[in-house]
């Protein structure tokens, strides 16, 4: 039994859908994260569930391990193949299988991209709102419970998510959840498959919560002199019951990085928030002139709105890539982000003690937040081929986590553990984490799927 037979065995099934050219395997070797490269094996690209319940099989009897594979948008190095095997991709299953539009719910397959989804649903007057930044696969979003900048008024994908398919590790299928508004029926398996990141099933069908699309959306951008001054303007706006629908936070390294990145934006080198309202006309001038009178209070200032589609777009193209704009500060570079969430009465304090981590180090690292939420990300920037500055940054990761749990929060809000949070499971876990690798043990004995994330077995 080796991976060598599995990859035979997959050539003969599959046919041209198994491949092992080069650029295939070069095309799967690395995702958004600071890993080296690392080939898998061999691609699968399964058109259909009875056929990823083939390919697991297959596998399984050849322990050969199984990575899936969305956009490869992932920032811990969730999609690589550590160990070797068979990378599956999902871009042959994305179709839209059945809109509930009474019950307020889609039926979809795991490869289709947010942004196609929600194409596909222009003429409902629905909308998925989960949106993590990058155009990632809503199977990549429920493995890693994804959520992002609209997390504070819709929640995260453990919020939207109302049932799956799964295929299990050796080869058969289950369903999880269903399209009730609640259950009371036994153990909760489609909270424990949600963020599991591919290690106990492999995802081949998801039931999603929609939303309606708000009759009036109204963003805006304001400065501050001081991050402890956004910071505290946001929690009196939350506080306040004010129902914004996004909230983020840009500190001025990044918004350097911005300027940088897109000179159109030309914003003032400060702090900023980056705001959106949904709802009715009526609610949102409120719920807009109220959050302005508390961000006035905190020494806000230099209010922009952008209530056009194309101004709303061009406003949140420059916080969804944000990353590419920290990149900016560096051309070359490599990036390791940090994910932390802490309760938002601590936030200040985290990302206060974050920056004064950051430049007592040799490293830059704007920060951006939700910070409606709580969940802010260092974004350090590394030389390549340097291991002493990578060395540095995992330093620097391990304080913030540290600090992360000592403040009551989490070591990741939002985007997983993959590989590269792994040694910091037992900070935030303890002996719970133990409890992980029984049930890892339980779903998968073989360790077939995607091994080397969220939890370590011997």
């Amino acid at each position: 039994m080796t991976i060598a037979n599995a990859t035979k065995r997959l050539q003969d099934y599959l046919g041209e859908r198994f491949s092992t050219q080069p650029a295939i395997l070069q095309q799967h070797s690395q995702d958004e994260s600071y890993f080296p490269v690392i080939q898998p094996d061999g691609v699968t690209f399964p058109n259909d569930t009875s056929e990823v319940a083939k390919i697991v099989a297959i596998c399984a009897e050849e322990v050969c391990p199984i990575i899936p594979w969305g956009v490869g948008t992932s920032l811990e190095g969730h999609a690589l193949a550590l160990e070797g095997g068979i990378t599956m991709n999902f871009a042959n299953m994305k179709q839209v299988l059945g809109i509930h539009s009474d019950d307020l719910c889609v039926v979809v397959q795991p490869g289709i991209t947010r942004e196609e989804l929600n194409h596909e649903l222009r003429n409902t007057g629905l909308f998925f709102p989960i949106d993590p930044g990058a155009n990632a696969t809503i199977g990549g979003m429920t493995a890693t419970s994804a959520s992002g900048t609209t997390a504070v008024k819709y929640g995260t994908m453990r919020d939207n998510v109302k049932a799956m398919e799964i295929v299990c590790a050796d080869g058969h299928i289950i369903r999880t959840g269903n399209r009730a508004k609640k259950s009371s029926a036994g153990y909760d398996l489609n909270a424990l498959f949600i963020g599991s990141e591919g290690t106990l099933g492999l995802i081949t069908e998801i039931t999603l919560k929609l939303s309606g699309i708000p009759d009036k959306i109204a963003a805006a951008t304001c400065c501050f002199n001081d991050i402890d001054s956004a910071v505290n303007a946001v929690i009196s706006i939350i506080q306040l019951g004010i129902p914004i629908a996004r909230v983020e936070l840009l500190d001025s390294i990044m918004i350097q990085g911005l300027n940088l990145w897109d000179k159109t934006f030309d914003l003032p080198e400060l702090p900023h928030l980056f705001l959106e309202f949904h709802g009715s006309q009526l609610h949102v001038n409120e719920q807009a002139e109220e959050t302005k009178e508390i961000i006035a209070e905190f020494g806000g200032r230099n209010f922009k709105w952008a209530t056009h589609v194309e101004d709303r777009n061009f406003l949140w193209r420059g916080r969804h890539n944000s990353y590419y704009a920290a990149k900016a500060l560096r051309p070359g570079c490599k990036v390791l982000t940090t994910d932390s969430c802490v309760p938002i009465s601590k936030l200040a304090e985290a990302i206060n003690e974050t920056t004064q981590e950051i430049e007592r180090s040799p490293l830059r690292g704007p920060i951006v937040g939700h910070v409606g939420d709580g969940n802010f990300h260092a974004t350090l920037l590394i030389d390549p081929d340097s291991t002493e500055e990578l060395e540095i940054a995992k330093q620097i990761s391990y304080r913030i986590n540290e600090l992360s749990v000592r403040l009551g929060g989490t070591i990741t809000g939002e985007h997983g553990i993959g590989a590269g949070k792994l040694d910091y499971m037992p900070l935030e876990h303890g002996s719970a984490w133990q409890t992980m690798q029984l049930i890892k043990k339980a779903l998968d004995p073989k360790n077939i799927f995607n091994p080397g994330k969220v939890v370590q077995i011997a």
